[in-house]
């Protein structure tokens, strides 16, 4: 079986590495490498996340090395191999590409009892070549890399399972009421994981040999695992890639320019992907690097990407991961302050509460990064939304609207530009004051109505005598109103009379 998987690529062997006694090691010759090729061939690996395979194509007989099915091995065929650190160390090398063979396996994970003894040699294995790797006790020769990415390529780059809600055709639901789902095949799969992670943080992996292997096809294909259910997966996803981008220097317009298209495709068809949160965790600490000053391509990321990332329904589930991102663009560049206050105001929503306090949760971040030029921008369609806050019926939402002058840097900005701000919401806080349904509500508008009377009473006093000409002519139009209907009845009512 390892012979005809060494075959199938009709590679030429190379003359690095001899193979030793194959008794020695329970299985035949290790695989010889294409050092023609400068990639990993992976053009057979088929990953396709967007429309997900069903269970027939998720079998334990995926399609393996150099397009080979790595069919489950006969039961007793495989034998343990010995430790690195039991066989001399001229013999590692070759140890190190027959361990690869065996990690090629691939199992059912849905029978526990199914291959169990293979299952644990490949495991045995797995943990092994890990070690291997983090005690940095010798460089692996190229081929060995090159055949090491290739196992990793076959156990990773995987169909995944449908997602619950395309098993039920429904809706999903709040991401706290779901259990998520995990992969049965995660005792293996997260030691895969382990020697690529280790791979690419080891001090003794040159780039310049490496980027042949970890190359764009096999970045991209990483992405899209991204839209795995199994949380535990995505974490190692996201550490795995923030290292590539950190080591690779080559790669990162690639990673940014393939992040922005999954959020497009998020924003604009799907408005479903797992692993959002995790790839504007990446974000976050990539945008914290940016040199100043800011590039006209990071700008319009931005505009074009996260802040558009406001409107997907499912928002409470990477809100924090997205607010973190937005606020370190205000930091970096103030300017940008008034762009993204204005993105926010855009999309706003309508009828979703819950959806609104994380909204104004990400404003006072925004504000308080935010200087007095670009504040003064955009603060007359800011406070106008403001005020229909603090005039919901919905508590959490005004009251969290209210908070925003607990923050001192809000204020001053507030205090600098009273003459404008107090006319557009001093209505919105004498309807709280006379009619909000709620106590705490009630009592936190009024702090806010006294702390703008200490700031400016000259101006206190004129709006309040503003507001209750407005009353006054209100009261005065419905009276008229009520009068004018009065008249119609009373002429409708004569005719009636007239008629009989």
């Amino acid at each position: 079986m390892f012979r005809k998987i060494i075959k199938a690529g009709h590679r030429k062997p190379s003359s690095k590495s001899e193979p030793n006694d194959p008794s020695l090691y329970g299985c035949g010759p290790p695989a010889p490498a294409n050092r023609n090729s400068g990639s990993v061939t992976t053009t057979n690996v088929i990953v396709n996340h967007a429309s997900r395979a069903g269970p027939a194509a998720s079998g334990p007989n995926p399609i393996g090395v150099a397009g080979v099915v790595s069919a489950v091995p006969p039961s007793g065929s495989v034998e343990p191999l010995p430790l690195f650190r039991d066989v001399a160390v001229s013999d590692r090398q070759n140890l190190f590409l027959r361990k690869l063979q065996i990690c090629c396996f691939q199992f059912d994970f849905s029978d526990t009892l199914k291959s169990a003894r293979e299952k644990e040699i490949k495991r045995q294995s797995l943990m092994d070549l890990v070690d291997f790797i983090q005690s940095g006790s010798g460089k692996i020769t190229e081929t060995c890399q090159e055949e090491m990415i290739r196992m990793i390529s076959v156990n990773i780059f995987r169909c995944l399972p449908p997602a619950s809600h395309e098993n039920t055709g429904q809706e999903g639901g709040e991401p706290d009421e779901e259990e998520p789902y995990l992969e049965p095949s995660w005792p293996h799969l997260q030691l895969v994981y382990e020697l690529l992670l280790r791979y690419v943080v080891s001090s003794d992996t040159d780039t310049k040999v490496a980027k042949r292997y970890i190359d764009h096809s096999f970045v991209l294909k990483l992405l899209d695992l991204f839209d795995s259910e199994d949380p535990r997966e995505r974490e190692y996803l996201k550490m795995i890639l923030h290292r590539i981008y950190g080591k690779f220097m080559v790669h990162r317009p690639f990673i940014r320019k393939a992040i922005n298209n999954i959020f497009y495709r998020f924003i604009y068809e799907t408005e479903r992907h797992s692993g959002i949160a995790e790839l504007l965790e990446i974000l976050g600490s990539i945008i914290n690097g940016f040199a100043l000053p800011m590039k006209e391509e990071h700008k319009l990321f931005l505009v074009r990407a996260l802040i558009p990332l406001h409107k997907p329904k499912p928002i409470a589930i990477y809100h924090q991961q997205l607010s973190y991102c937005i606020t370190q663009f205000v930091e970096k560049d103030f300017k940008l302050a008034d762009t993204v206050i204005r993105g926010l105001l855009k999309y706003w929503p309508v009828t979703n509460c819950q959806k609104e306090v994380l909204f104004l949760g990400e404003l006072e971040e925004v504000l308080e990064a935010t200087q007095s030029a670009e504040f003064q921008r955009c603060m007359v369609p800011l406070f106008r939304q403001i005020a229909r806050c603090l005039n919901s019926s919905h508590f959490q939402v005004a009251e969290r609207a209210l908070f925003l002058w607990n923050n001192e840097h809000i204020v001053s900005l507030i205090g600098q530009n009273r003459g404008v701000i107090l006319p557009i919401i001093y209505e919105a806080l004498e309807k709280n004051i006379q009619s909000h349904w709620n106590q705490a509500v009630h009592g936190l508008t009024i702090n806010v109505r006294k702390m703008f009377l200490e700031m400016d009473a000259e101006l206190f006093e004129e709006c309040q005598r503003e507001h209750a000409e407005k009353e006054a002519k209100a009261r005065e139009v419905e009276e008229q109103r009520a009068l004018t209907w009065k008249k119609l009845a009373d002429v409708a009512a004569q005719r009636r009379e007239d008629d009989t």
